[in-house]
């Protein structure tokens, strides 16, 4: 572990020039006296580290050294595959290796190349996970990346999208980062002999156990046909049905901005608003109850019209909640307000 510190601690300096020791212990994690000692263990080593005093001072390497310990570790190079999404690679315990690895990279560019990089880097960030999200709990993730990478069957409880919870032994195939949540595609054991891999949501498992036993990958398996497959096959399965609604121009906005792939497809495709400032359009739903939470939240500025079940409980909703503020009848719905600039 010292070793890597002070090959990363000599990089570091390769590639950025002068660090003072406060950086350079921000960068490595560790205390500035950890610093001051690893670069006196450099400086006993050959290296030549030097000291700047005063102020705008801190360590540099002697004008044209350069070190060519830049070889990857295993880990270092699988994380480079995750160098697009830090947090992923954190979450798969792979941020230090990551770390180190684009260090070594940088050292081991010329000089007009690593430039470059540097301002990529400093120009350009990839933030997964969508708005207002916080992210997801997955305590079993490193496990299961370490079960994928070295083909382990797992012992898994899971809990449903129903809330049941349920006993899997799984061959697990491969992890997918969608949207800020991970996936895993794994091949179930059944009395099947050739079962298809089924998609598994990791924030919802309860437990996981690496049997240690190697199962055999299928040869002709591709994560991305398969994810894609799975993913069209999910959409068009979910979205069953449609409501017929009447929506104002400020509804026609919040769809378009907070509602579904499909939903904001229909806003999209439809026609102009009517003269009395209304659009009446069919919406596709997923079903009554999540409509009926969704559609809640426009307030007077969405109409349903069809089915009549979901007219009915959005009409009862919108009674109770009167009742809760004790608001009395107000009479007829006022104009609609404009929507958002």
């Amino acid at each position: 572990m010292r070793a890597s510190r002070l090959l990363s601690l000599l990089l570091l300096l390769q590639n950025r020039g002068r660090m003072t020791a406060a950086q350079l212990a921000a960068e490595l994690e560790v205390s500035e006296r950890t610093i001051y000692r690893d670069v006196e263990s450099l400086g006993s080593a050959g290296i030549p580290v030097y000291a700047d005093r005063g102020t705008g001072g801190g360590y540099r390497l002697l004008d044209g050294y350069r070190t060519r310990l830049t070889g990857l570790t295993d880990a270092e190079a699988h994380s480079l595959f995750l160098s697009g999404v830090p947090a992923a690679a954190a979450e798969l315990g792979l941020g230090a290796e990551m770390a180190a690895a684009g260090l070594k990279l940088l050292a081991a560019l010329p000089d007009e190349l690593r430039d470059r990089a540097e301002r990529v880097r400093e120009r350009f960030h990839l933030d997964a996970p969508g708005w207002f999200r916080r992210p997801e709990d997955t305590p079993h993730l490193g496990a299961l990346a370490t079960a994928v990478w070295n083909c382990h069957t797992v012992e898994a409880e899971y809990r449903r999208r129903d809330g049941r919870e349920v006993r899997r032994t799984l061959d697990p195939l491969g992890l997918v980062l969608k949207g800020g949540s991970w996936y895993v595609l794994a091949r179930p054991h059944t009395d099947r002999p050739d079962p298809a891999p089924r998609t598994f949501r990791v924030g919802r498992l309860r437990r996981l156990v690496d049997t240690g036993r190697v199962f055999q990958r299928p040869a002709d398996f591709d994560l991305a046909r398969a994810w894609a497959a799975w993913a069209a096959e999910f959409e068009a399965t979910r979205y069953t049905t449609v409501a017929r609604v009447r929506i104002t121009e400020r509804a026609r906005y919040l769809i378009s901005q907070l509602s579904s792939a499909p939903a904001i497809a229909a806003i999209e495709a439809a026609g102009e608003m009517g003269p009395d400032g209304w659009l009446e359009l069919d919406l596709p739903m997923e079903s009554v109850e999540t409509a009926l939470v969704e559609y809640s939240g426009y307030g007077p500025d969405i109409e349903v019209l069809h089915p009549p079940e979901l007219r009915a409980r959005l009409a009862e909703s919108a009674r109770a909640t009167a009742r809760l503020y004790g608001t009395p009848d107000a009479g007829p719905a006022p104009d609609p307000p404009p929507p958002p600039e």
